[in-house]
C-alpha cells in the first residue's frame, strides 16, 4: 500500500517482510526477536538525499547547510538520542518497556540523525551505500569471525 504524506510517496510494509510484530496485553508493538527486524525498502537514502535537498532549497537554507554546520547539528541530535537513553540503565532489543510517545520521540530523533548525516555525506561529497560496502570489507579482514567470535576486543588487541 503506498502512502502519500507531505507530497511524498512511500509504500507500507504489509506482508512482503520478514518481520510481523505482534502487540502484547497493553496493546504496545512488540518484535518477535526470532523472525528478527528489517527496514522497509523505500525510501532509499537517494530518495532520503533528493527529499531533504528539496525541503533545503524550498527554504533557501543551503547557505547553511555546509559541512561544518551540519556535522555540528548531527552531533547535536546524537545527543538528544542519548537523551532518551540516558538514566534507563540497560534497554532491551525491541524497547518493549517503552511507550508508544517514546517510541515515536526516538523515531524522530534518529531520523533527524540520519537526515543530517546524508546530508553531511551528499555535502563532503560521499556516496554512503558505497562507503559502507567498502568499510564492511575492510570490517571483515579486521575482525575475522574466527578469531574475533564473541570477543568485543579491538582489533589490535588481536595476536595472529
Amino acid at each position: 500500500m503506498a502512502l502519500q504524506q507531505n507530497g511524498i510517496v512511500s509504500k507500507q510494509n504489509g506482508d512482503t517482510s520478514s518481520h510481523h510484530p505482534s502487540t502484547n496485553g497493553n496493546g504496545e508493538i512488540q518484535h518477535d526477536r526470532a523472525e528478527g527486524f528489517t527496514f522497509t525498502s523505500e525510501p532509499t537514502l537517494e530518495d532520503i538525499r533528493r527529499m531533504q535537498t528539496e525541503f533545503t532549497e524550498e527554504r533557501n537554507w543551503s547557505q547553511f547547510h555546509k559541512p561544518r554546520n551540519l556535522l555540528l547539528a548531527l552531533v547535536g541530535e546524537v545527543g538528544e538520542v542519548a537523551e532518551l537513553f540516558q538514566w534507563r540503565g540497560e534497554v532491551q532489543e525491541g524497547l518493549p518497556d517503552w511507550t508508544e510517545p517514546q517510541r515515536e520521540h526516538l523515531a524522530q530523533e534518529l531520523s533527524d540523525v540520519l537526515i543530517y548525516l546524508v546530508e553531511l555525506a551528499e555535502k563532503c561529497h560521499v556516496d554512503l551505500p558505497q562507503a559502507v560496502l567498502r568499510k564492511m570489507a575492510l570490517n571483515r579482514l579486521k575482525y575475522p569471525a574466527s578469531k574475533v567470535h564473541g570477543s568485543a576486543k579491538k582489533y589490535t588487541e588481536y595476536k595472529d
